[in-house]
């Protein structure tokens, strides 16, 4: 097939956003408090996985990477996802553990955005989780050498159906190279969209034992 040079371009795409006020009254002391709030308004406003959120992450050179992960548990300690120790996240992760998590509502028309050092879930706390998986997720975590090159589908297809001959019952012990993560928020700001592009952004900050609160110019 013949592939032409196109363009795009998204300037005539200008939607106008409601307004929803968001000011410091409103926010809870801490930011797992606030957080835990919008996501439960954004799940009974029928948000599509409201869970899902953007992982951004850096190599020891500084080459930025970005995928949708999806959030498994919010703690006081903070975000918790999962994922393959040896992909690329997980490489990076490693070298270089400072990331951050971008949240977005559409429906809403909110985003949240996370910054933090993120630290490996004990062993004891990734297998209380991966028990707690599906069968065929739990195979696919053994199949897949995450983010390597693989010759095609039906080699992963293979190795599957040999990991199910291997473990026929539902006790598939947890992979050694797999396993939680947990981000500890030093900042998190709540975005709330205003018409005329006059959003308002309210972020905390760690102070120690405490969050500071500030308002930043849209």
């Amino acid at each position: 097939m013949k592939h032409h040079m196109t363009s795009l371009s998204t300037a005539d795409i200008r939607p106008e956003y409601q307004d929803h006020p968001f000011d410091r009254e409103s926010l809870a002391a801490d930011p797992i408090t606030q957080f835990c709030c919008w996501f439960d308004e954004a799940k009974t406003a029928g948000v599509l996985h409201p869970e899902a959120m953007t992982l951004a992450t850096a190599s020891k050179a500084g080459q930025p990477s970005a995928r949708t992960v999806l959030l498994k548990e919010v703690t006081p300690r903070g975000f918790t996802f999962f994922t393959s120790y040896e992909s690329r996240k997980g490489r990076d992760l490693k070298d270089n553990p400072q990331a951050s998590l971008v949240f977005y509502w559409a429906t809403l028309e909110r985003q949240v955005v996370v910054i933090g050092m993120v630290e490996r879930l004990t062993r004891e706390e990734s297998e209380n989780y991966f028990r707690s998986r599906p069968r065929g997720a739990k195979l696919a975590a053994w199949t897949s050498n995450q983010s390597t090159p693989v010759a095609d589908r039906a080699t992963l297809e293979k190795r599957f159906a040999e990991l199910e001959k291997r473990y026929p019952d539902a006790d598939i012990p947890l992979p050694p190279h797999w396993g939680g993560y947990c981000l500890i928020p030093s900042s998190v700001e709540f975005w709330q969209g205003r018409p005329n592009r006059f959003h308002d952004r309210l972020r905390y900050g760690r102070d120690g034992e405490n969050w500071v609160i500030e308002r930043l110019a849209p």
